[in-house]
């Protein structure tokens, strides 16, 4: 089951990167169809947020098609967003973290390798779509 957390100083809203988290999670195949995410209650007393948040993340990946909600039972997972395992991105994760490696050897803290990866990244989706 998936364990949500929430970054404060993302300029993410909480319902939004609840939405992400999943997302992330079944294009690694760490959700699977029928897998249950956690009930809105546990959501809310490990995040301590409002429970409207967790319904309005939930509703929308219902609407994507991604979960259902099985009144009284939960919501669980419907479909995936890989067509591969996590096991067949073994060369890029190990080429992912040899990089970080190296950018912490360099000096950069986590924040920095984030800020850096995301930058070279949006660049280059930018340079793709010119």
């Amino acid at each position: 089951m998936i364990e949500f957390y929430l970054d404060d100083r993302s300029g993410v809203s909480p319902y939004q990167q609840l939405v992400r988290q999943v997302r992330h999670a079944l294009r690694l195949g760490l959700l699977r169809e029928g897998d249950q995410l956690p009930t809105v209650k546990e959501v809310v007393a490990h995040l301590a947020i409002n429970a409207n948040t967790v319904l309005k993340a939930y509703r929308e990946l219902e609407h994507e098609g991604l979960v259902a909600a099985r009144p009284g039972v939960g919501t669980f997972v419907t479909a995936t967003l890989t067509g591969t395992s996590l096991a067949e991105h073994g060369p890029l994760r190990l080429e992912l973290r040899r990089w970080l490696a190296k950018a912490r050897r360099a000096g950069l803290d986590e924040e920095s390798i984030e800020a850096l990866f995301m930058t070279t990244f949006r660049t280059a989706s930018q340079e793709d779509i010119a």
